[in-house]
């Protein structure tokens, strides 16, 4: 089998890989995203034992136990080019052979479940709300460099979405992934509203904020707004979930996403204090994974 070159898999001297700077050994199973590397900590803070803490600039991870279940909290910092990042480099630690360079015969399935903060698209969405992703809309256009995106994309709901929208051509052609649905299984429950998400790839005009600066179409968010494909809503808007989604459907790994609504865009209301519901998502998050 061929080796994967250096130039290709950076591998640190210590052994780990290159940003995340983990070893194997280090990894659980299961992994819980973060954007905020603060918020690993309050993670961890809920494991009743500590193995590991290994930071590198914004890629901060802890690996511990909850109930009996070995988790690892991974901050990637925000946007799907850091996603690209981190999945990447979780697939290698658990599907390729570090010291010789070649991947595993037997493919091992890593849980990826993303807790986040995010900004409503429908009036009737509630701030301090937990939303739980069915699918994810990429605005980013990373999944696009990758050959068979197709294979893990719902391409019907692409072609309505861009239809209905007009999708201007100078923006890059987004995609749709569905997440895991045993991970919607598990982590699923009455205090979950199902939604389709989006992942934009940047926080102002990207997602229709105006500052300084006009966005190209002014109206998308409207037209998001009244979009439907088969009964299916676009409820929010977030930033990473779509690389997730995406790269870990096509690495053979299993991905959801769960976000606390700190805003609605549509009503103008926004959380008074979200960091009490992040507190509780996370907790129920843990408490269904384990």
């Amino acid at each position: 089998m061929e080796k994967i070159k250096s130039s290709e898999l950076i591998i640190n001297p210590d052994g780990s890989v290159f940003h995340l700077h983990l070893k194997p050994e280090h990894l659980a199973d299961t992994v819980i995203l973060v954007g905020d590397p603060g918020r690993v900590e309050l993670v961890a803070s809920y494991f009743d034992e500590i193995e590991c803490t290994i930071s590198n600039r914004e890629f901060v991870t802890t690996t511990g136990v909850y109930k009996g279940k070995r988790i690892s909290a991974l901050s990637t910092g925000i946007g799907t080019d850091n996603i690209d990042i981190v999945v990447n480099e979780l697939d290698a630690l658990v599907n390729i052979d570090l010291v010789n360079r070649t991947p595993k015969k037997e493919h091992k399935s890593l849980n990826l479940v993303r807790i986040g903060t995010s900004g409503a698209l429908q009036g009737n969405i509630p701030v301090d709300s937990f939303l739980l992703s069915r699918r994810s809309i990429g605005f980013d256009g990373m999944l696009n460099f990758y050959a068979n995106r197709d294979q893990v994309s719902d391409l019907d709901f692409e072609s309505s979405f861009k239809k209905a929208v007009q999708w201007n051509e100078k923006l890059a052609s987004p995609y749709v992934v569905p997440a895991s649905s045993m991970l919607i299984k598990k982590l699923d429950g009455p205090d979950m509203i199902q939604g389709v998400t989006i992942s934009a790839n940047g926080f102002y005009g990207p997602q229709g904020r105006v500052l300084r600066l006009q966005t190209l179409d002014p109206d998308l968010n409207d037209k998001i707004e009244q979009f439907d494909f088969q009964g299916e809503k676009i409820t929010n808007y977030e930033m990473e979930s779509s690389a997730i989604f995406g790269l870990s459907a096509m690495l053979g790994h299993d991905a959801a996403a769960v976000c606390a609504i700190i805003a609605n865009r549509i009503t103008k209301d926004a959380s008074k204090d979200y960091k009490p519901t992040i507190k509780r998502l996370i907790q129920t998050v843990l408490d269904r994974l384990s």
